[in-house]
């Protein structure tokens, strides 16, 4: 019996989405709930699993297509039906018919001299739409090109030189557009401290082997700095607050997004209730977001909500940057390289495990004391740990 491969819904507001990865080919058999293809939205990647056993027969959506929700992108066969949708074909195969052509007669032809046609074969299996095919390249005038709608195509523009085009996907341009709505919607300014490691590398290398034998997770340094920001975010709730129409909304909880690199793009899950959990439930939450982000399983509902933003550019050697706020919030925290650097101390020059902080917030709602006393607040949980601990 056939049965269709649906677009599911993938949540609120999302009318549309990108084929992904096909990952069962024609004639491939799968169980029930196996995922058979992933598709793209804006906000995540969602897998379409196959609603009972039995075997792939169609794909009407290839890679890189768009389907709405409720669009059917394949065909399969309840178990027992065939394994392909192969055409009949003769029971005995047909010798290759070979036709020579004389080039003299066929200028259209284009380098050939022979042409080999091949009658369909019963039992041979249809190609497969998610064999990676060469980008197909195209020489063009620069003044005529246009994007493709789908797949990537490499363009000559002269000897030597060529382009590679592929499609934005739908996770990429959700970023940003939202960028870009963060810059025309809020009045953003940033401001940036320096903090001392020193107090939390030592506590770290002191503690690590004894907090990973009792907890079965590494102690990493965003840990400390999501509780330093919940405690900063107590002292000036305007950071952890939002604009609403011409209202700002204060959040009594502590819902801290975290910035991910995934699979395919960066994203920020968010961990709520920060102010309940232990430095374990943080770190155990962000390793776990960190997998499920290199293999694009991140759930919508984890990506929504977030009341402050942590990003951490420092794991990929950034020293200083701005970061942009993630609409609605009104402040996220840069995290930077730890990099050592000579430090005026009582008088004498030392070297320091020193980091930049750097506060984007929302000029509308923030001012520039209380993003100071902010960040100040921030380095002094880093640099004195305890105070986390003793609430001081």
């Amino acid at each position: 019996m056939p049965v269709e491969l649906k677009v599911p819904p993938v949540g609120e507001s999302i009318s549309e989405v990108q084929i992904g990865d096909w990952l069962k080919n024609i004639g491939d058999a799968v169980t029930l709930d196996q995922p058979v293809v992933s598709l793209e939205s804006d906000k995540a990647t969602v897998e379409v699993t196959a609603p009972q056993a039995g075997v792939i027969t169609e794909i009407r959506k290839k890679k890189g297509e768009t389907a709405v929700i409720g669009e059917v992108i394949g065909m399969m066969e309840a178990s027992g039906a065939a394994a392909t949708p192969a055409p009949s074909a003769p029971s005995t195969p047909a010798a290759p018919k070979t036709e020579v052509v004389d080039p003299s007669k066929s200028a259209s032809r284009s380098k050939s001299v022979a042409k080999i046609e091949t009658t369909s074969l019963k039992g041979v299996e249809p190609p497969r739409p998610n064999t990676p095919a060469k980008p197909e390249t195209v020489v063009i005038s620069p003044a005529k090109y246009e994007a493709p709608v789908t797949g990537p195509v490499t363009v000559s523009l002269d000897p030597g030189r060529e382009q590679e085009v592929v499609p934005m996907s739908p996770i990429r341009r959700r970023i940003a557009e939202r960028l870009v709505e963060a810059q025309h919607t809020a009045a953003l300014l940033t401001t940036f401290n320096e903090v001392d490691m020193s107090s939390v590398m030592a506590l770290r290398t002191e503690q690590k082997d004894a907090f990973a034998e009792r907890y079965g997770v590494k102690l990493g340094f965003m840990s400390f700095f999501i509780k330093a920001s919940v405690d900063a975010l107590k002292l000036v709730p305007q950071v952890n607050a939002s604009v609403r129409n011409n209202e700002i909304v204060y959040h009594n909880y502590y819902d801290i997004g975290v910035a991910v690199g995934g699979g395919k793009g960066l994203v920020v899950p968010v961990i709520r209730n920060t102010e309940r959990l232990s430095f374990a439930d943080v770190e155990r939450t962000i390793e776990d977001f960190g997998k499920r982000a290199k293999d694009n399983k991140i759930k919508l509902d984890e990506l929504q909500g977030g009341t402050f933003t942590i990003s951490n550019g420092g794991v990929y050697g950034s020293l200083l940057s701005t970061p942009i706020v993630n609409p609605p919030q009104s402040g996220i925290l840069g995290l930077h390289a730890i990099q050592e650097r000579p430090v005026a101390v009582k008088g004498q020059v030392v070297i320091k495990p020193m980091m930049y902080l750097a506060l984007t917030y929302d000029h509308r709602i923030i001012d520039g004391r209380e993003a100071v006393t902010f960040l100040k607040r921030v380095k002094e949980c880093i640099e004195n740990p305890a105070r986390m601990l003793l609430e001081i």
